[in-house]
């Protein structure tokens, strides 16, 4: 039985495959949690119920294969799962439905082994992987249903919309916590200077600072601090960047008395059921893993998620919380600890995102996000920071300050005006007079232009001519404001 939400999804998305031209091609946006593989499940019985042709639903891993197998034997649909030991398929063969992951089905169609002609109906689960789009140009005359709960490549070279014609967007996920489908997130967020890791040619910080980073002694200790604070007693999933991350995390948190184990890509698939066994049964167990439990893993009874990592990938982010979303009879509410700054760089996990707009204006969504990283990695050294001790705030984020302003109507100019206050008052509240303040204004050149380019991108394409002026005019305004202050502070002290 659907609930009333997947029910009008699926007819909507129904009836735009009867309508749509062959070659068509449909992205279906849903949250984690909300159960896209039972929609899409129901969608490729009406298919084949109506229609004398095939269906091929693929996924990019195997368990996700094995639970989509799975899904549609129970609702009646024999299928065929097509995995390394298939090696041909006959068009006569009695199978309606194929399940196969897009690599194998790839080199089957290249090496010719099997006939694509009697398939009407491609299903691609976790479609924002461009992992799919080498096949998708094979499939001329099948009408093809993406579905994924974030629809947003982080290939700007490859946005979604140049892959797929239409977006339906379904329910959001505070409309699901509303509804009593999803728990509601208790969010625990700790400042993490992140200025140490590094960006790899993907995009997303690499595993090499990272495990530099979430290994050492400090992290491992606010760990400890988040999951005794926030996740004390509590089934809890910690999600790592590195093997040698979790395995540290995994070997500090036994050491403390907490049940743990640890489990990642390249743990033997023996061994990983008895771990997950093991972490269904065992009440208050953390589980820490690598690469393996964002997709094709559901266990509902997770009380908790630990984000003991930084990423730049908006998918990820939300697979990783997800895990924990389920709605249980007992369990309304779950924990996140993120110590990573995600929840800053990507907004609330529950809060509204226009997914519409993010589908058709990719690019803007983009430089938001990576303006963001760049506010993130821009951090004032430890030997400048050191001229400063006065000041606890030290960053001011061009990006978040233009949206605010935007949103207010006002002009952008008061985001300059803002930062320079903050430069000033940054000096004057670190020296004793107008001359050692103006020393340490000094100090703040790269960090000034730093934000003259990020004011410049908010604005759009500006001339060199006018970026030059307005470091100039920064500097100025610098010195003056500066002057006052310290000027104003002497008067006081004269008539105190």
């Amino acid at each position: 039985m659907l609930y009333p939400y997947q029910q009008r999804d699926l007819d909507l998305i129904f009836s735009k495959i009867q309508q749509a031209p062959p070659g068509y091609r449909l992205l279906y946006q849903l949250p984690t949690g909300g159960g896209k593989t039972r929609i899409f499940s129901e969608a490729a019985r009406r298919f084949l119920d109506c229609c004398e042709r095939k269906v091929l639903i693929l996924t990019h891993r195997q368990e996700l294969c094995r639970q989509t197998s799975t899904a549609l034997k129970a609702l009646g649909i024999r299928n065929k799962l097509i995995n390394s030991q298939v090696k041909q398929l006959s068009p006569r063969n009695p199978y309606s439905c194929y399940v196969a992951m897009v690599e194998t089905f790839y080199h089957r169609l290249e090496s010719g082994d099997i006939d694509i002609s009697d398939i009407g109906l491609v299903i691609i689960d976790e479609a924002h992987y461009n992992a799919f789009g080498k096949l998708l140009a094979r499939f001329e005359q099948q009408k093809v249903v993406g579905v994924t709960a974030t629809p947003f490549s982080a290939d700007i070279d490859r946005p979604m919309r140049k892959i797929y014609q239409e977006l339906i967007v379904g329910e959001s996920i505070r409309s699901l916590i509303a509804q009593g489908y999803l728990a509601k997130p208790v969010n625990k967020r700790y400042d993490v200077e992140l200025n140490t890791l590094q960006t790899g040619p993907g995009g997303d910080f690499t595993v090499a600072s990272s495990d530099a980073l979430y290994s050492s002694p400090a992290m491992l200790e606010l760990l400890l601090h988040g999951l005794q604070e926030h996740a004390r007693n509590k089934k809890t999933l910690i999600f790592n960047h590195g093997i040698f991350t979790s395995k540290a995390v995994c070997q500090y948190l036994s050491e403390v008395g907490f049940p743990v184990k640890h489990l990642d890509n390249e743990t033997p698939a023996d061994e990983r059921l008895e771990i997950l066994t093991w972490f269904k049964r065992t009440k208050g167990a953390v589980l820490t893993s690598v690469s393996i439990l964002t997709t094709g893993f559901d266990e509902p009874t997770v009380q908790a998620v630990v984000l003991n990592r930084a990423t730049i990938s908006l998918t990820l982010y939300h697979q990783m919380i997800g895990r924990g979303a389920r709605r249980l009879p007992q369990k309304k509410t779950f924990t996140i600890v993120d110590l990573g700054n995600n929840t800053e760089r990507f907004g609330e996990w529950n809060a509204p995102l226009d997914w519409q707009q993010v589908f058709e204006r990719p690019e803007a969504f983009h430089l938001a996000l990576h303006s963001k990283n760049e506010f993130e990695a821009h951090q004032l050294a430890p030997e400048l920071r050191k001229r400063f001790p006065n000041t606890l705030q030290l960053s001011f984020d061009i990006q978040q300050a233009h949206q605010q302003v935007l949103a207010q109507h006002l002009k952008p100019k008061i985001v300059i005006r803002d930062a320079i206050r903050q430069h000033a008052l940054m000096c004057a509240e670190n020296a004793d007079d107008v001359s050692s303040a103006l020393e340490l204004a000094g100090l703040l050149d790269k960090e000034i232009n730093w934000r003259i380019r990020q004011y410049a991108k908010c604005l759009g394409k500006v001339t060199k001519n006018y970026t030059d002026w307005l470091m100039e005019d920064y500097h100025s305004r610098l010195r003056t404001l500066i002057t006052k202050l310290m000027n104003r502070r002497a008067l006081q002290r004269l008539s105190a």
